[in-house]
């Protein structure tokens, strides 16, 4: 699954189980600390369209740097179902910037987290606390079968619930829309 990224975006209220559950029977991998800047080029105002449908990151973090181009696609409701990822990891996030600044590409907003991850089966589980927007869960499929986006979003959702995590809301939007456009989009209760 190249280039393709299937994940769900959540806040849970309870994820004492989640938690138990993959310390016992999950690949801890590491917490790292991320600091993600978005760009989007002057003559193609990414976040003008609704949803927004490509995001250019730049990615710090205390174990590599990576910079990354998404392109999203929504069902007929406006929810995200997948996205194309392109992304490589970098040395100089600097250079990056100066190359950015050259093309005239203008920083958005900076999306800075703490992450603990793990992995367990097909899936990478993230608890994600992100400065100013609180405590979220990703879960992404890493499976290296071509599978449908739909069905393993749902897939994914099921698994989630069977921790009775209490109510669970989804985020279809993002981080950097969350930050950037407070309150233009509600979580959805799933």
């Amino acid at each position: 699954m190249k280039d393709i990224e299937i994940e769900i975006q959540v806040k849970i209220e309870n994820s004492k189980k989640l938690k138990k559950f993959l310390e016992k029977n999950a690949s801890f991998q590491g917490e790292t600390h991320q600091i993600d800047e978005y760009f989007s080029p002057s003559d193609e105002n990414f976040i003008e369209t609704r949803p927004v449908k490509k995001w250019l990151r730049l990615r710090k973090s205390n174990k590599c740097n990576f910079i990354t181009f998404k392109n999203y696609y929504y069902d007929e409701k406006g929810k995200s179902i997948y996205c194309d990822e392109y992304e490589t990891e970098i040395k100089d996030t600097k250079k990056i910037k100066s190359i950015f600044q050259a093309l005239n590409y203008n920083s958005l907003i900076v999306v800075n987290k703490k992450r603990k991850v793990w992995n367990y089966k097909d899936y990478e589980i993230v608890f994600d606390s992100v400065k100013n927007l609180g405590d979220f869960i990703e879960i992404e499929y890493k499976g290296k079968k071509e599978v449908d986006p739909k069905k393993m979003n749902n897939k994914m959702i099921d698994f989630l619930k069977s921790f009775d995590c209490g109510k669970i809301k989804r985020n279809h939007v993002g981080y950097p829309f969350l930050l950037l456009f407070p309150g233009e989009s509600e979580l959805e209760e799933i």
